[in-house]
């Protein structure tokens, strides 16, 4: 299978292209806890579509000073 967007899981690469944002931002994010949930393969960081998916569904904002309850 080499479509990524077919694929299970991404890299950071891949999860921040899918997102729209860069792989620093992302990167950042999961360092703050800011991002979407992850897993370890060894020492690779990997994203499920799923995730990804579930993340930018529960930031989603009408307004720019909204506050999102976690």
């Amino acid at each position: 299978m080499n479509d990524k967007t077919e694929a299970r899981y991404w890299n950071t690469k891949h999860a921040a292209d899918y997102l729209g944002i860069s792989a620093a931002t992302l990167n950042r994010m999961r360092l703050t806890g800011d991002g979407p949930r992850y897993a370890k393969a060894g020492t690779r960081v990997i994203y499920s579509r799923d995730d990804l998916e579930t993340w930018a569904e529960a930031n989603k904002r009408t307004f720019t000073k909204e506050v999102i309850k976690k």
